[in-house]
């Protein structure tokens, strides 16, 4: 049983604790209630899972829980648009992706926000190889034999990809154009949608994240043939890259990043990104992001900004 005098004691070492961290990131009244990282894509995939990594190894440098909200929809427009319109005090955040903070700019005709403007730069996260990946069956064991397979029957394999105008949709865009391949697109809402098909075999093909096809390639329910990336990747140190293959020009490496609304004071930037930066430059974090397949790759707001 814990003593009154024990309990006492764990009381008054987690105050010391909590002002310790206070001291750390700067004192004042932020955060003053638990913090939200809307997520703009479904539960399952890797933004998803990278949030959950974010709220695990940050909430405690904070002091103070940190809960996801998944908002998928419309390419990321959805979470974005909720997080563009919230109180910029720095209580919600979104985990923006070189989709809904970047390619959106350019592919959606009116897009409701602008990523500069509507968002202040909180942190860089990570770094997430796109990989090329077929179904189980699929008589391609490697990029050429793909190839010929594609160019043998012009039209006939499918793609899927996590939405249009997503990053894996435009990496197989780019691999036809390099390839001199006719390839049907058939896009999903999202990263576990997409994967869901592919593992039925009920989609030939797909550039996924390394994150979200990590498990699947562990158990063999999918074949990787090379990464769409400039190195290869170090979980799978094995898997050449597509110019490696003979396919130069099909770099489509993803990330992810935090932001919060236009006019968050800057002082409550800092203190965010003082918080990320404590709780993911520790060795568990670093595995954990390596784990799943992307690179650790903090960017202070200055940084991310530019």
């Amino acid at each position: 049983m814990l003593t009154r005098r024990a309990a006492l004691t764990a009381l008054a070492g987690f105050a010391a604790t909590r002002g310790a961290r206070a001291q750390i990131l700067g004192g004042g009244a932020f955060p003053s209630r638990p913090i939200t990282i809307v997520v703009p894509y479904p539960a399952g995939g890797p933004a998803d899972v990278t949030a959950r990594l974010i709220a695990q190894s940050v909430g405690a440098a904070l002091g103070q829980p940190i809960a996801v909200d998944n908002r998928s929809g419309g390419a990321g427009v959805i979470g974005s648009v909720s997080v563009q319109n919230a109180e910029p005090d720095g209580h919600t955040l979104i985990l923006g992706t070189n989709q809904t903070h970047a390619t959106n700019q350019s592919l959606l005709k009116n897009c409701p926000y602008d990523a500069v403007r509507d968002f202040a730069a909180v942190a860089g996260i990570a770094d997430i190889p796109h990989v090329l990946v077929v179904r189980h069956g699929l008589e391609a064991d490697n990029v050429g034999a793909l190839v010929a397979l594609a160019r043998k029957s012009p039209g006939a394999l499918n793609y899927a990809s996590t939405g249009m105008g997503s990053a894996s949709h435009l990496a197989a865009e780019l691999f036809k154009a390099r390839a001199g391949v006719d390839l049907q697109h058939i896009p999903f809402r999202g990263s576990a949608p997409m994967t869901t098909e592919l593992l039925a075999g009920r989609v030939d093909l797909t550039f996924a994240t390394l994150p979200s096809m990590i498990s699947h390639l562990d158990t063999g329910a999918v074949r990787a043939l090379a990464l769409a990336s400039g190195k290869r990747a170090a979980r799978l140190p094995n898997l050449p890259t597509l110019a490696e293959t003979g396919i130069p020009g099909v770099e489509a490496d993803a990330w992810f990043a935090l932001f919060a609304p236009a006019r968050t004071p800057a002082a409550t930037i800092e203190k965010l990104y003082s918080a990320v930066s404590a709780g993911l430059t520790t060795e568990a974090a670093s595995k954990a992001f390596a784990a799943q397949g992307m690179t650790l790759s903090l960017r202070t707001p200055a940084e991310l900004s530019a």
